[in-house]
């Protein structure tokens, strides 16, 4: 194993961070936006730090660094080498084989040994030479990471869900929007030419006054009951944290003895390293909402309806029916797709209607055959069309498809779905206060447990 440079001690950075302010279930920031604005901003973008200042202009490269970075991770990766503006650095992870499959990959490209390597992702913080970052660790430590790397005025590209919970989300658009860091999280069909038409469609008018959007969110449905919260009774001892940091693998999670499998199964397996439908609805709840121009608020009401259970216990077919202040729908639902491929959307209005998805494939209703574009049917990744919109949006300070805030009200929305759906009731949500009304049990599933010493009200000390 490579030797690591020790650049400052945990402690040291803990307290740097807590006095920048750490997680909270409270609002971070006194100024929130009203319900269905967006952020308050300069016109020019985020807030712009003084190391911002000084590099901007200055540099052809935009340094980057990677934390967490696995299989989706590397494809992100490979998509920013190919940017002749980003030059990647250093990267951190808890487990030695990433760090040095991500070294050797990023040497390889560059031909030279440069890349570095971090156990502790505060050490890679801490470096003032790092302007953004790639972070692809698994679900649970995205929220807590982003949130972190904001108080450190680190850029970042982050994989999908950004969020664990209700409160979680809005504290980390909180964090992005006080500490004035470029965000962008891993939605990457709002670059993706097919979804972009069919949102189109919708906000132009073409559909006519907007009746619903629907999106699809594709899993079953299990209860947090079942099991989600257990552990694999096989235990084997813990590996050598320089190998395998099993404490810190795990995180904010409840603590469970060690098992080789949860690296790879664990994320399907047990609700604390998933985050129910936003498997999904991060993308398709996005487009959604883009579509119905409610990317800065969420519905108002969800209704869970018409759940089949097969045999194993699970939701499989249901759809949750949700309703915006203005009265326009938002249908979550896993059945009854015209087979235009996965994250399918479909947006309804008085005079027509389109479907779309992962295909590339474009249905619209007969009046709109003559709008279709000879575009359509073209499946691609459009990941490298979704960094570089990230990458130009940190070179001129402005603001990305899929900023914090817009990914904040996507996550609270798919949140409030599922908790509708594990309830098996209708809830009404309140916007402006964050809560939902008159519903003392639905309120308290908006945040998760935290275990120690990641507590919410010590995250950012003790990392």
């Amino acid at each position: 194993m490579a030797e690591e440079k020790k650049k400052v001690t945990r402690r040291r950075f803990g307290k740097a961070v807590a006095q920048a302010g750490a997680v909270a279930a409270a609002p971070l920031i006194a100024s929130v936006p009203a319900a269905g604005q967006p952020p308050a901003q300069a016109p020019s973008g985020p807030a712009v730090g003084p190391a911002v200042v000084a590099r901007a202009g200055l540099l052809d490269k935009l340094v980057f660094a990677g934390i967490g970075v696995g299989n989706r991770g590397m494809a992100d990766l490979r998509q920013m080498l190919g940017d002749d503006r980003v030059q990647f650095v250093a990267i951190a992870d808890v487990r030695e084989s990433a760090r040095e499959a991500v070294k050797s990959f990023v040497d390889g490209y560059y031909r030279n040994n440069a890349c570095e390597m971090y156990r502790d992702p505060a050490d890679l913080l801490a470096r003032q030479d790092i302007d953004a970052l790639l972070i692809a660790t698994s679900d649970r430590w995205h929220g807590p990471m982003a949130i972190w790397a904001a108080q450190a005025g680190k850029d970042m590209y982050i994989e999908k869900p950004a969020a664990m919970s209700i409160m979680e989300s809005y504290a980390l658009a909180d964090n992005v929007r006080r500490y004035g860091v470029v965000y962008q999280s891993g939605a990457q069909r709002k670059n993706q030419f097919a979804f972009e038409f069919a949102v189109g469609l919708a906000r132009s008018g073409k559909l006519g006054r907007l009746l619903a959007v629907h999106a699809d969110t594709a899993i079953g449905l299990g209860t947090v009951d079942e099991g989600g919260h257990g552990w694999w009774p096989e235990e084997t001892p813990d590996p050598d944290p320089l190998v395998f940091d099993w404490d810190k693998w795990l995180g904010p999670c409840l603590w469970r003895p060690y098992n080789s499998r949860y690296a790879t199964q664990g994320r399907g397996q047990f609700w604390d390293f998933h985050a129910g439908l936003l498997e999904w609805a991060s993308h398709t709840v996005a487009a959604a909402q883009w579509a119905a121009d409610m990317e800065y608020t969420e519905p108002v009401e969800y209704v869970p309806e018409g759940p089949e259970f097969r045999g194993d216990g699970l939701i499989n077919r249901y759809s949750i029916y949700c309703q915006y202040a203005n009265g326009v729908q938002l249908v979550l639902r896993n059945h009854s797709w015209m087979g235009m491929g996965s994250c399918s959307n479909r947006f309804e209005g008085t005079e027509g209607w389109v479907e779309t998805g992962d295909s590339g494939k474009i249905e619209v209703s007969p009046n709109l055959k003559s709008l279709v574009s000879t575009r359509q049917g073209t499946r691609f990744d459009p990941t490298a069309e979704h960094i570089r919109e990230f990458i130009n949006c940190v070179r001129s300070r402005t603001t990305p498809r899929a900023n914090a805030d817009v990914t904040a009200h996507t996550h609270v929305a798919s949140h409030a779905a599922w908790i509708a759906s594990q309830l098996n009731r209708k809830l009404t949500w309140d916007p402006a206060k964050r809560m939902f009304i008159g519903d003392e049990e639905a309120n308290r599933m908006r945040s998760r447990a935290y275990r120690e010493p990641w507590r919410l009200e010590a995250l950012a000390a003790s990392m």
